[in-house]
């Protein structure tokens, strides 16, 4: 296979502009520019808040659409399930990343959708499938389709920034992150922009309460200091915003809302510091659902995934 970075490494699977350390050569090109993430988010309060050595040290904004449980799954329940995985083939993936996956066949471009070889999900994913259920924002998920990932430093293993397909997969999409941790960096590419509000005042830098957000219009000079001590909401352009999101070994993530159809999600290649594995699940869109278009051929593919007897495809 001729690789992205004019070699052909040994089980490298990068195709057109994509490449891994395999395929890079001795000279080991330079992956795509990958800046800092000037904001994280906290799980506790919903923001987005400015990282300390970034112009947006001190601002935030809300950052809807992100569910966070630490500690989903034990230790032992871990093992058990990278153990199970390891059972079968790990197929060479772009990027440097290796895959498995479970699910019916998709041609997105040509919006062709089978059953083909699908005979369901792992046995092992019906225990988490089934814990899912005690969470509030995925009552009624039921997965069709079950993608393992791995990822590796070696193999500088990494995945661009993207939105999941709308045609087929719903809402809500839901990883479990396994063996290590890293961080989930969102970036937007809209033309429109995201207004800041200052999360201290000049004098004591407490942290403003959340309710206080929405209460100051921005003002025709943003960042300007007002009586109180606080300043003045701010906007800047959409384009110059990244969110890390930081996922904990063993955590759920869900992704829903904006952080779904406005906000891309990458895991760069500086963030993989000792293998990785991703499980995510996906559920069918409104278009394969109840009342939809295609709701038969979604009833098939519902009933085949949740046998949770399935092998990867």
């Amino acid at each position: 296979m001729e690789a992205a970075g004019g070699g052909a490494g040994p089980g490298c699977g990068c195709k057109g502009i994509r490449s891994c350390l395999l395929c890079e050569g001795p000279a080991q090109a330079a992956p795509p520019p990958q800046g800092e993430d000037n904001f994280t988010y906290c799980p506790a309060t919903g923001l987005a808040k400015g990282n300390e050595h970034s112009e947006f040290a001190g601002w935030a904004f809300p950052f809807p659409g992100v569910l966070l449980m630490e500690e989903f799954i034990s230790e032992g329940e871990e093992s058990e399930i990278v153990e199970l995985m390891d059972r079968d083939d790990w197929k060479p993936s772009q990027s440097g990343r290796k895959k498995q996956d479970y699910g019916p066949k998709v041609n997105f471009k040509k919006q062709r959708l089978k059953a083909g070889s699908f005979t369901g999900l792992p046995s092992f994913s019906k225990k988490i499938v089934a814990q899912m259920e005690a969470c509030s924002v995925l009552g009624g998920f039921l997965p069709v389709e079950q993608c393992n990932l791995d990822y590796m430093p070696e193999r500088g293993s990494a995945i661009d920034p993207h939105f999941d397909d709308w045609w087929l997969w719903g809402e809500r999409l839901v990883s479990l992150n396994l063996l290590s941790e890293t961080v989930l960096s969102m970036s937007c590419d809209s033309e429109d922009s995201i207004q800041l509000f200052p999360t201290s005042s000049k004098e004591n830098r407490e942290l403003n309460p959340p309710g206080s957000f929405t209460q100051t219009p921005p003002c025709q000079n943003p960042g300007e200091e007002g009586p109180n001590g606080t300043l003045s909401p701010r906007l800047v352009p959409s384009r110059e915003v990244t969110v890390a999101v930081p996922l904990p070994r063993r955590c759920l993530v869900v992704l829903y809302g904006e952080a779904r159809y406005r906000w891309k999600h990458a895991i760069h290649r500086r963030h993989i510091q000792r293998r990785r594995i991703c499980i995510t699940f996906r559920e069918l869109s409104e278009e394969f659902s109840a009342g939809g278009r295609h709701e038969e051929l979604g009833k098939e593919l519902l009933g085949i995934a949740l046998s949770f007897q399935g092998r990867p495809v």
